[in-house]
């Protein structure tokens, strides 16, 4: 073993994208999943790692940053991007409400704004797609910024999103799915059936 330990729980965004580095990169580690139901992620052993360090495999497998200064801008751009916007507009305020808030506290005037605010960021990001010219988001080379963008387009997916009204989105979707570091890193709870239950439909409204 490479002495490389990583904690992780099926289906988090946070650790999807370093799972995605590490496939991308063919860097073998120790993989060890814990559950959140089951307070895993504040156990001793989780808890002791410093989450702070530098990467020590810039050039090895997939280049994730470019090095070339105007490409590594518009990567770090989208990458950030993607983080707040998507994980702001779509995440947070429609998943994290619907699912934070007790359905009798629920407010119809506050789902319709965050389903049209996801609707417009969705809506955004395909057009993007449409015109940019490329098949990633950042350029014709998957990177960082596919990294960070694909797993929240994933969720999507996961909570019944009608990719037919985005088709842009549609076809990103699809292609970057087939990557072996997707396949690889592919949450295993989600294997157990492409039908989602009716729980998790709940961006079939957009």
């Amino acid at each position: 073993m490479s002495g490389k330990l990583l904690f992780w729980g099926s289906g988090s965004i946070p650790c999807w994208k370093p799972m995605l580095v590490l496939a991308e990169k063919g860097i073998d580690y120790e993989s060890k999943q814990i559950s959140f139901s089951e307070k895993g992620h504040k156990g001793p052993e989780v808890m002791a790692l410093n989450p702070r360090g530098q990467s020590m495999y810039s050039k090895q497998g997939t280049e994730l940053i470019p090095s070339d200064p105007k490409e590594k801008a518009k990567v770090l751009q989208k990458a950030f991007e993607s983080a707040e916007n998507m994980q702001t507009k779509a995440m947070q305020g429609v998943l994290y409400y619907y699912w934070r808030t007790k359905e009798e506290d629920r407010k119809e005037e506050t789902i319709k704004e965050n389903l049209d605010n996801c609707r417009n960021e969705l809506t955004v990001w395909d057009k993007y797609l449409g015109e940019c010219g490329h098949d990633f988001v950042a350029g014709k080379q998957f990177t960082l910024a596919d990294v960070f963008f694909f797993p929240f387009l994933a969720w999507a997916w996961r909570m019944s999103l009608d990719f037919n009204k985005f088709p842009n989105l549609k076809k990103y979707f699809e292609s970057v799915r087939e990557r072996p570091s997707v396949k690889a890193t592919w949450p295993p709870h989600w294997n157990e059936g492409e039908a989602q239950p009716e729980k998790m439909a709940y961006l079939k409204t957009l």
